[in-house]
This record gives structure tokens, sequence and C-alpha cells, in this order.
């Protein structure tokens, strides 16, 4: 199995011929969101993601840090609640954690929830490694009331407990004498077996764990996996997991003390907003509208100010090219084509990102995403699919790419494949340019200020309910069709609600995410600045090639309540949807290069002298909703599903549902004479 390794180096001084030379390899495990990620940053020094959802770490890292006189290597192994495989993660956690190459492990358990915490540690301490507990996160438990004696909890589980604030970087100075004591004694009196009478059976790493009759039923053919589920060894691998849960209770009850806190009460009211029946989906519509205004009023300024500086740059590389006499196609093909294009595409896509990829990572934060999970469970339990396509669903909105890389957090491959075909049903930031100027200009009348803006993000939300209705819709469809399937179960954690960490928020959104998605947009996009140039500056007779083939799709393109252009503008956007407007503008005007309009009124001037209308604008809207999604997004697919099959049909599928749609609107609007 591949796995991921990001670069290392915290302590320089341990280092020889430029690369860390570990003479200890440290394995740091515990359940998702704990704060395992945070323990290994605050050991090496390296800022690894840390997610608060689940199966947010799909990466091995690992880096370096000095133990004593020796030179250690952490490792942060992937979130798990136990010892199984099935999923990726879990399966790479496991091989991790039974390799001969680690010399010890650090089991990171949270204080708020230390019962469920303990049944992966009492799996971990039956491997008879060298192990420490740390029970991180000690403020939160405090808050809520949680008293922990770590003395006690230490001399029932055999082994060193040390407590901790990772993010604080408090009981990290404990956590190193502990590794250092650790492994400077004998390992097998330091891992004793927990003193509770069940510990005495070996604990086996059982597949069963965690399985129900959800997942049993999941599809066979496409899993291509076969269970025995009436064997004896699994009756005695059931039997020995319910001791490990009875085990970690006895333990828990012995060591933890509760008190009510004002956090409790707190945490249930926001619980009762957020997840209640009657408020859950409201809320999350009031949310989803809110960010979707932030980032339309937040990335108006800053995308005019950086497409006015790239084209000033852009028209000084001409000028220095004109300097040194390059042929006049060579110039065209360089700064009219590509770096125009470029330009575009940069200034129009960065702004909102940068905008709504933090405000997305604050929700993941804050706790309030996989409470999104939770609502839409049932909705996509009904469409024979998984939970957690809603994050998958949610990060699409940022970039369908993303979206279809964090499909990996789905362990049944049927229901992985559901959330990867479907993500781009939904509106990534690269369609937000387009239907914000529609809706400006068709159905609020060019208006600018606070209450045009909010009536954007609105008129938004409401496609967006209608893309999320797709969603399920299509979801349903392939759960009874090509992909067959009953839905599988999952765990699912509701993390405690906590305050974001809004510097590393930032850093995080940025370069995680934000350079990352731009850089693939803006490499797939520097051919199609090419073949657009090139398209608008070739000739047949006294039509450009542009005009030509936008006059051949013009009969089916009525069909849709669209033209040539619009159409042919879609399928030149491939690279990147951003520059479907600059197209369609290039060929109403027959200019050879893209252009742009200083304001909305001219450009809604230049739509309806070639023929726009409300029927036009809402029909274009509809398709820019659902149509094939873009090359880096098909890219992705290809990379995670490793078919091309599959790929064709992430085409084909939200095709054919924009033609349908724009079919039936076109039909509606000509049936009652509009």
């Amino acid at each position: 199995m591949g796995l991921t390794r990001k670069s290392t180096g915290a302590d320089l001084n341990r280092q020889k011929n430029g690369k860390c030379t570990p003479e200890i390899k440290i394995a740091i495990a515990g359940n998702p969101n704990v704060g395992k990620s945070t323990v290994f940053n605050a050991l090496t020094g390296m800022n690894q993601h840390t997610g608060n959802w689940t199966g947010k770490t799909v990466a091995l890292a690992e880096g370096c840090f000095a133990l004593g006189d020796k030179t250690c290597v952490a490792v942060d192994v992937p979130g798990t609640y136990s010892l199984t495989t099935r999923s990726a993660e879990e399966e790479i956690a496991k091989e991790i954690l039974c390799s001969p190459d680690i010399d010890a492990i650090v089991v990171v358990c949270d204080a708020t929830c230390l019962e469920r915490n303990l049944i992966l540690a009492l799996q971990i301490l039956a491997l008879k490694r060298p192990t420490v507990i740390c029970v991180n996160l000690l403020d939160e438990a405090k808050r809520k009331g949680i008293e922990i004696e770590l003395d006690l909890l230490g001399q029932r589980l055999g082994v060193r407990v040390v407590g901790a604030i990772a993010r604080k970087k408090d009981g990290l100075r404990d956590l190193l004498q502990a590794l250092e004591g650790l492994l400077s004694t004998d390992k097998t009196v330091l891992c004793t077996s927990p003193t509770d009478d069940s510990a005495e059976r070996k604990h086996p790493l059982s597949d069963k764990e965690k399985s129900d009759a959800g997942s049993q039923q999941d599809q066979p053919d496409f899993d291509k996996k076969s269970e025995n589920n009436s064997t004896e060894s699994e009756k005695n691998s059931d039997e020995e997991s319910e001791e490990i849960v009875l085990s970690a209770e006895r333990i828990y009850r012995e060591v933890c003390r509760r008190k009510k806190s004002e956090d409790q009460d707190r945490d249930r009211l926001y619980d009762r907003l957020f997840t209640g029946k009657k408020t859950a989906y409201p809320v999350m519509l009031a949310l989803l509208a809110i960010v979707f205004w932030i980032t339309i009023v937040g990335a108006n300024y800053p995308s005019k100010w950086l497409s006015t500086a790239l084209f000033f740059i852009g028209d000084k590389l001409g000028e220095l090219l004109r300097h040194i006499h390059i042929p006049e196609w060579l110039y065209g093909i360089l700064i009219d084509g590509a770096y125009r294009t470029l330009a575009w595409i940069v200034s129009v896509m960065l702004p909102p990102m940068a905008i709504f990829f933090p405000l997305f990572t604050l929700l993941e934060d804050s706790g309030y995403l996989p409470r999104v999970a939770f609502n839409l469970d049932k909705p996509f339990k009904k469409c024979n699919s998984c939970g957690k396509q809603a994050l998958t669903m949610c990060m699409g909105f940022g970039c369908n790419a993303t979206g279809v890389v964090g499909c990996r957090i789905i362990d049944s491959p049927r229901e992985r494949m559901i959330a990867m075909l479907t993500n781009s049903l939904v509106p990534c930031n690269g369609r937000f340019p387009l239907l914000v100027t529609l809706l400006s200009i068709f159905f609020i009348g060019g208006a600018v200020g606070f209450s045009s803006s909010l009536v954007s993000a609105l008129l938004l939300t409401a496609l967006i309910i209608l893309a999320v209705g797709m969603t399920f819709l299509v979801s349903k469809i392939l759960s009874i069709t090509l992909l067959r399937g009953l839905p599988s179960a999952f765990t699912l954690e509701l993390p405690t609600y906590r305050r974001p960490q809004i510097c590393k928020t930032l850093i995080r959104s940025v370069f995680d995410r934000t350079i990352f998605v731009l850089g693939r947009a803006v490499i797939s996009a520097l051919p199609a600045g090419i073949l657009i140039w090139l398209m608008g500056n070739l000739y047949f007779g006294e039509s450009s090639l542009l005009a030509v083939c936008s006059d051949l799709l013009d009969p089916f393109a009525s069909l849709l309540g669209l033209d040539g252009v619009i159409l042919l503008a879609f399928i030149l956007a491939l690279p990147a949807n951003e520059i479907v407007i600059p197209i369609i503008i290039m060929a109403y005007t027959s200019a050879n290069m893209l252009t742009d309009y200083s304001s909305l009124f001219e450009l809604k001037t230049l739509f309806v002298d070639n023929g726009w209308t409300i029927k036009t604008a809402l029909c274009t809207m509809l398709f820019s909703l659902f149509h094939w999604p873009c090359a880096t997004t098909l890219l992705t697919i290809k990379k995670e599903s490793g078919s091309w099959l599959w790929t064709l049909a992430a085409v084909i599928i939200p095709t054919i549902c924009g033609i349908v749609v724009c079919m039936v609107t076109n039909g509606l609007f000509a049936l009652f004479g509009a």
C-alpha cells in the first residue's frame, strides 16, 4: 500500500548530509478529533493539517525531534476508532502499529470522551509494544466538569499516562520524559497488560468490529468482497471485542468524575439549534446564504483590483515582446491567448476561493460540519448512499476536485463512487461568477449594494437547493441501477464545539486548498487560452472558426433555451468554468481575444442585443449548474477511481441532467407563451 510521506525537518541538529537519520521511530495513534496531529506538530514543529471530522488525516506524515541524546521520527498515524481494516486509513493505521519498525507508540486520548478512546488504547496495549498514553484536551474536560485521575488510570492500564493540552504545548515535557524513560528500560516491564481481569485474554485485531447489518449488505459485485458471518473465530472475536468494551467502561468509571457545567448546557443548546427537527435545515440554509453573501461581497473589489494589476502586467509584457520583434502570431498566442486567459481565471477565481475556503474551514474546525452530515444522513440513506457524502458535497462548493478527493472518507467503494459521480452537481466557486453576474443583471436589475448582494445570495441559495435536490435524485437512480446496493452504516463523531484557530485556518486554507486548486486550474487553462485565440483568429471566408462552430451548435442549443455561442463557450471552458462569460463576450463582439466589460449595464446591453431574455439567462444558469465537470475534476476522478470508464460516466451523468432540465424549462416558457 502506497503511503504519502511529507518532508521532515524539525530538529536540524539531528540531521546528517541534509537528511534525518532516526534512531527511534514512534507512532502517534488515536481516534479522530483527539488532537493527535496537534501532538505531532508540538513534537516535531511541523504544521500538519488537523481536521475536525472523521477521516481527515488520509496521508502519513513524519517529522524528526530530539529525545535525550537520540534522534526520533514521529509518525502521524491516520485516526481510527479501532484496529480494523474497513477503510484505507484503518488499514494503514493497523500496518503501522503492528510494524516491527515502530519502537514505541503514543496513544492520544480525548479527555472529554475517554471511555470510547480507551477501546483503541486497550487494543494497542494488547500488542505488547512500548506504549505511553497521552490524555489530551484537559482544558476542555475541565470546562465540561470532567476530572480524570491520571495516576489511577496509569495503574489500571499498566503504562505511563500523561495529561496534556497539546495546542498550548502543556504536558509536552512530561510526554518526552515518559518516552525517554520508556525507551531506556526493559520494554516488557513497561508494557504490562492492563490491571483488569478481561485483559488476560489476547485482544485480536477483529475485522468484524464496527461492522453491522448495513455494511454487510453492501453491493457485493462492486466491492468484490465476501464475508463468512458464521465462523467460530468471528464469534470468539465478537466476545473478546465485547470484553474490551466492558473493560473500557469499568476503567472509565473508576478514574473519571463528572459534574454539571455551563459548557455542557451550552453544547446541548447548540445541538438543539443545529440538529433539531425544526431548526436544523433552516439554520443550514441561513448559514449557506451568509457564506455566499460574504463571498460575493468580499470578492468584488479584490477581483477588480487583481484583474487591473494582471492586465497591466500583461500590457507591459506585450510591450517587451514587441520590443524584441517577436512574430505577431506568437505574440497573439502568448499574450492575447495564454496570458489573458490566465489573468482572467486568476482574477475571477482567486478572491472567491480565498474567502470561501477559510469560511468553510472555520465551520469545519468549530465542529459544525459533522452536524451537517448528521442532518443529511437520513435523506442520503433514503437514496441508498452514505451520510458522509454530505461532507464531500459541501467541499464541492469550494472546488469539485477537492470534493472528489474528500470522498476517500467514505469506506464503501460503491458509495464512494456515487459521491464522486454526483459531486459536480453542486456548483464550485468557478461557476459562481457566471451565476452571480446573470442573477445581478437579469433578476435584480444590475443594482449594486448591500440589498442587491443579499438578494443575489438568496437567489443563489435557491439554486443550490435545486443542485442538492438533483444530487439526491441522481444518487438514488445510481443506487438502483449502475451501483446497486443498500446504504452502509458508519460511525460519525459529533466533536465538541471548539473555538477555531483563525490564523492557522487562514494559512491552511490558503496553502492546502486555494493555491493547490488554483495551480491545477492555471495548468488546465493555458492550453485553453491558446485554443480560444486560435479559434478567434482562424477564418473560413469571412467567419472565424469560433463563429462557424457556434453556428453549427445553434440548432441543438436552441432546444435548451440557449444559442450556439453559449453552448460553445461551455465546451471551450472545459479547463476552467471561469472563462465562460469572456468567451461569450469574445464571440458576440467578434474580438480576437478575451475581453471584459467595465459595467453590468454594458454587459446586459450586449447580451440583450444578441437575443438574450430572462429565459436565456435562466437556462444558462441551469446549464452552468448541471454540465460536465472541469478538466481538473475529471483528472481527479480518473486518479481516484482508476478508470476512464467511470470518468466518462462523470461527464455523461451531469450533462444529461443539464440537457433535461434546460429542455423542460424551455418547454415551460413556450407552453405559457413567456
